[in-house]
C-alpha cells in the first residue's frame, strides 16, 4: 500500500473516531501513531510518542495558553460578568433594542479576558436573557443577541483558538492575537448596528425601556468596568508595543485578574479552587490535542499528502480565490458537525501549506479559518453556541433560536467577505506593531 493511501486512511479513521465522539487527543494519538509504525517502524512510532509529549509541553510559546486561560477563568467564575453587563446597560440599555446592544458590548469586553466562546456565550446567556425577558423582549432577539456575543469569544484576544492555531502553524502568536482586535471590534459595532435596524423594522422584537440613566449614575458604573480595561491594555498592550512577550502578558494577565478578584472580594476559597480546577482541565485537554497533533502531522509528512496537495495546487490553472473559496466552503461544512479546535488540528497540516503555497498571508488566513469557524457555531445541525443557550434557556425550542440567529449568520458571511477583499482591515495593525 502506497504511504498516500495509508494517509487517506488515516485521515478517514481520526474523522470517524472524532464523529464516534472519541476524544479528539486521544484519536490524534492513536491514528498519528499506527501511522508513523506503518510508514516506517513501530520502534519508531512509539518514539515518537515520547519525543513529542517532551518537545510541546517543554515549548515555552504554549506556555501562555494556561496562563491566559486562568486569567479567564479568574473573571468568568467570580461573577464580574454580571457587573459588566448591568455598566454597559447604564449607557446603552434606553436605545432601540438597547439590552441586546449591551449584551453585544459587554459580550466584547468579556471576550477580551475570557477569549472563549463557549465561556463568554455561557456567562452572558445567564445574565442577559432573564434582564431582557423582564422588558419582554422576544426570545428570538435575545438568545440571538447572546449568540452573536459569544462568537466574539475566539477573535478577540487573548483567544486560545488563534493560539493554538499560532502553535499549529508557527505563526507568530503575538501578532496573531493583535490581528483580531480591529475584526473583533469591527465584527461587535456591526452586530449592533443590525439589532437596531431589526428593532426599527420590528419594534415588537425589543421594546423601547424608558428607563434612562443620570451621567452621575453612567460615571459611577465605569468602577465595574475598569478591570477589564485595563488587563486588556495592560496584557494585549505589551504585546502590541513589544514591552511582553506573549507568555509574559499572560503571566500579567493572570497575576492582575487574581489582585482585581481579590482586592474586590469577588475571590472566596471555593471560587480560586475552581479557577484553578477549570484552567487544569481545559489546559491538559489543549495540550494533549497538541501532542497529538504533532505526531498526526509527522504522520502526514511522512504520508507526502501535504506535500502532493501543495504541488498540486501550485499547478492548477485557476484563481488562488477560487481555490481559497473551495477550502472556506469545507470549513464551513466540517463546522456545522465538529467542534473548531477538531477542525483545526485534523485539517491545517494539510490546509496551511495549500494557502502559503498560494500566495496568501498565514497570519490574514488564521482570522478568516476563525470567521468561518464562527459561522459553524451558529448553524445546524451541531451550533454549539446554541445549544449552550438552550441549556440555559429551556423554555425556547431550539428552532426557535436558530431562526433568531439567522441574520447574524448572514452578517459574519457578509463580514468574512468584506476581510477576504480588503486584508488591510486584518493586517495593519500587526504591521504597525513590528514597526
Amino acid at each position: 500500500m502506497s504511504p498516500e493511501m495509508i494517509g487517506m486512511l488515516g485521515i478517514a479513521l481520526l474523522l470517524v473516531l472524532i464523529l464516534l465522539n472519541v476524544s479528539v487527543g486521544l484519536s490524534l494519538f492513536l491514528v498519528g501513531f499506527l501511522g508513523v509504525s506503518l510508514l516506517t517502524d513501530w520502534s519508531v512510532g512509539l518514539a515518537q510518542l515520547g519525543t513529542a509529549a517532551f518537545g510541546t509541553a517543554n515549548a515555552y510559546s504554549l506556555s501562555v495558553i494556561p496562563l491566559f486561560i486562568l486569567m479567564g477563568m479568574f473573571m468568568s467564575n467570580t461573577g464580574l460578568g454580571q457587573d459588566l453587563f448591568k455598566a454597559v446597560d447604564k449607557w446603552l440599555g434606553h436605545t432601540r433594542g438597547g439590552l441586546a446592544i449591551a449584551t453585544i458590548g459587554a459580550s466584547s469586553i468579556f471576550a477580551a479576558i475570557s477569549g472563549s466562546t463557549n465561556a463568554t456565550t455561557a456567562t452572558m446567556a445567564r445574565i442577559a436573557i432573564p434582564e431582557m425577558n423582564k422588558y419582554k423582549y422576544q426570545s428570538s432577539m435575545s438568545t440571538a443577541a447572546v449568540a452573536a456575543g459569544g462568537t466574539l469569544g475566539i477573535l478577540i484576544p487573548p483567544s486560545v483558538i488563534l493560539i493554538l492555531y499560532g502553535a499549529l502553524t508557527q505563526v507568530p502568536i503575538g501578532p496573531l492575537l493583535i490581528a483580531g482586535i480591529v475584526p473583533g471590534l469591527l465584527l461587535a459595532l456591526i452586530y449592533m448596528i443590525t439589532i437596531n435596524i431589526q428593532v426599527r423594522l420590528k419594534p415588537e422584537l425589543a421594546p423601547r425601556s424608558l428607563e434612562t440613566s443620570t451621567f452621575k449614575e453612567k460615571m459611577r458604573s465605569l468602577t465595574t468596568v475598569w478591570p477589564f480595561l485595563i488587563i486588556f491594555l495592560v496584557s494585549i498592550g505589551g504585546i502590541y508595543f513589544g514591552v511582553f512577550t506573549p507568555t509574559e502578558a499572560g503571566g500579567i494577565g493572570a497575576i492582575g485578574a487574581f489582585l482585581v478578584t481579590l482586592f474586590t472580594k469577588k475571590l472566596t476559597w471555593e471560587k480560586l479552587k475552581s479557577s484553578l480546577d477549570d484552567t487544569i482541565r481545559l489546559s491538559v485537554m489543549i495540550f494533549l490535542i497538541l501532542i497529538g497533533a504533532s505526531i498526526f502531522g509527522r504522520f502526514l509528512a511522512l504520508s507526502q499528502i501535504p506535500m502532493k496537495l501543495t504541488q498540486l495546487v501550485g499547478s492548477a490553472d485557476v484563481s488562488p480565490y477560487v481555490i481559497l473559496l473551495l477550502i472556506l466552503l469545507v470549513y464551513l461544512v466540517l463546522g456545522m458537525f465538529m467542534e473548531g479546535i477538531a477542525i483545526m488540528v485534523l485539517t491545517l497540516p494539510i490546509v496551511y501549506p495549500m494557502i502559503t503555497q498560494l500566495g496568501f498571508d498565514g497570519l490574514w488566513f488564521g482570522i478568516i479559518m476563525v470567521m468561518v469557524l464562527n459561522i459553524g457555531v451558529l448553524t445546524p445541525p451541531l451550533g454549539l453556541s446554541v445549544y449552550i443557550i438552550s441549556g440555559v434557556v429551556k423554555d425556547v425550542p431550539i428552532t426557535k433560536i436558530f431562526r433568531g440567529v439567522t441574520p447574524m449568520v448572514l452578517v459574519m458571511v457578509f463580514f468574512t467577505i468584506l476581510l477576504i477583499i480588503f486584508p488591510e482591515i486584518v493586517t495593519f495593525l500587526p504591521e504597525i506593531s513590528r514597526t
